[in-house]
């Protein structure tokens, strides 16, 4: 009888220590945000200066979200340089913009490589010369009449994620597939979509269910935009919350 009571007594401080551990764990999560008016937006050092590179230059970003919802998804932009240009032009969706612009999409001359509000960002594919200079025209045009930009939903989307997708999925020179946290990415209002590589596809159920596969992809499971799944192409296991796990990505040559 002791000894049952010990092991009673035993599961229950487990139980306890459980709970007030999950419970710390969301504290922390919501209020070690900090202030995102003082969070670093400084470059981060990973695109060349435009006055080192006369070439056309593309790069694709993406860096944890702000604050406690960091540690579930990322956000992504889009930076081109032109060729000769002594700027970059950065693309990229912000729903705070919504209330005074109209639009959630922000297309402006900036620092491309900049932390995403202290999150270092990671470029994900990096396109320059003749292929830039194909992929420049097309990404600006598509920006500047993207369709859902009077709309915006952190969840499941259209989002700053299906922004970025939709531009690599109608840019045949980018052929990176986005990280599978990132949550929008698989946002669409047509069932069956081309994959982001372009060789495969993405079946969706308005991005809250549904399946990708393809060369690049490997096979991806969204369920509630949470993504499971494997590249076989460049060996991992993709997940929610933390990426990948294996072989750094690569776009398809």
């Amino acid at each position: 009888m002791k000894a049952y009571l010990s092991s009673l007594m035993s599961l229950q401080v487990k139980k306890f220590a459980f709970l007030v551990g999950g419970c710390g764990l969301i504290l922390f999560m919501a209020f070690s945000g900090g202030d995102w008016r003082t969070a670093s937006r400084e470059s981060s050092g990973l695109a060349p200066l435009p006055k080192d590179v006369s070439e056309a230059v593309v790069q694709v970003y993406a860096a944890r979200t702000f604050s406690w919802r960091g540690y579930f998804a990322v956000h992504t932009w889009i930076a081109t340089k032109e060729k000769n240009a002594p700027f970059y032009t950065t693309y990229q969706v912000m729903g705070w913009q919504l209330r005074y612009r109209g639009t959630a999409v922000d297309i402006k001359k900036d620092v491309p490589d900049r932390k995403w509000y202290g999150a270092m960002p990671e470029l994900i594919q990096e396109l320059r010369g003749k292929k830039a200079e194909k992929a420049i025209p097309q990404i600006k045009r598509l920006a500047q009449n993207y369709p859902y930009g009077k709309t915006y939903r952190a969840w499941p989307g259209p989002n700053s994620n299906t922004f970025i997708s939709y531009i690599i999925r109608n840019v045949p020179e980018l052929t990176v597939e986005l990280p599978p946290h990132a949550i929008g990415k698989d946002w669409t209002p047509n069932f069956i979509e081309k994959a982001e590589s372009g060789q495969g596809y993405l079946l969706s159920l308005y991005g809250v269910l549904g399946i990708s596969f393809g060369a690049a992809e490997g096979i991806e499971f969204n369920l509630l935009g949470l993504n499971f799944g494997a590249d076989f192409y460049r060996p991992a296991l993709k997940l929610p919350l933390i990426g990948r796990i294996g072989f750094k990505d690569k776009p398809l040559e």
